[in-house]
Order: structure tokens, then C-alpha cells, then sequence
């Protein structure tokens, strides 16, 4: 079987990932919109960077619900979370952690940015974003 080339980044080809179906609690739409409402000014500058496949024509989903969390970033079609960490995570190592674990059992891979990256060095966090996707799913998968 032939796997599908999602987009080229910098003419490398990034091959589709199948994800298979997240978890997802309900219970947690109404909180997800009121953060998407909110607006943390460093998702919003990413936003801006990611949204309406601007990047790399890659889709990205914002304040997805994967299980009992809410992750900053989901791109569906190469099982990618992107976590934009700010003062929220701030003496919540354990918690990261095992949130990370939890979503990396799933299959997803997490790439994380600081906030501060996010709002002074933008130009960076992209090519280095543009360099992990290449290196994760630029390849395919040897069975």
C-alpha cells in the first residue's frame, strides 16, 4: 500500500499518518469554546500563522478535545498536538507529563513551544516546526 503525501515542505514530501478515533469528553465543548473565545494572545499569533491551511497547506484544528484534555493544536492528518506552553504549566510537570504520556499512548506526537518563543521569535518557532514535521513524517514508516 502506497502512503499518501499529505503537502511538500521546502520540496520534501510529508506523508499522511491514519490516526485511529480519539477519545473525546463532551463535557468539555463548553469549556473549549470559551477558551477558543478568550483568546491566550501567543495561540492567537500562531493562529494567525497556521489557520485556513496556511501552512504548508497542512489543516490545523485549534483547543481540540483529545480524551479529557483539551490540547492547544491538532493537525488530524499526521496525528501532530502542538502545546504552546505559557504560565499555565508552571509548577504542572507531573501533570504535563502524564497528560503527555497519555496522548502519546494514543499514537500523537507532541511538539512543544514556549509562549515566550511564540511572541519573539516567530520566524524560528515556524522553521523549526517546518524542520520537526520533516523529520517525523517526511519519511515513511519501515514496517
Amino acid at each position: 500500500m502506497e502512503s499518501e503525501i499529505l503537502t511538500y515542505i521546502n520540496e520534501k514530501p510529508i506523508y499522511r499518518r491514519s490516526v485511529d478515533l480519539l477519545p473525546y469528553n463532551k463535557a468539555l465543548s463548553g469549556r473549549a469554546r470559551s477558551l477558543r473565545k478568550a483568546g491566550v494572545l501567543s495561540e492567537v499569533i500562531f493562529w494567525r500563522q497556521v489557520r485556513n491551511n496556511t501552512f504548508w497547506s497542512i489543516d490545523f484544528d485549534r483547543l481540540r478535545i483529545i480524551g479529557s484534555f483539551i490540547v492547544d493544536f491538532y493537525v488530524k492528518s499526521l496525528g501532530l498536538i502542538i502545546e504552546i506552553d505559557g504560565s499555565s504549566h508552571d509548577n504542572k510537570e507531573k501533570y504535563d507529563a502524564m497528560r503527555e504520556a497519555f496522548l502519546s499512548n494514543l499514537g500523537l506526537h507532541v511538539y512543544r513551544v514556549s509562549d515566550f518563543r511564540v511572541k519573539h521569535d516567530l520566524d524560528n518557532v515556524m522553521k523549526e516546526l517546518e524542520n520537526y514535521i520533516i523529520q517525523e513524517f517526511g519519511e515513511l514508516l519501515k514496517k
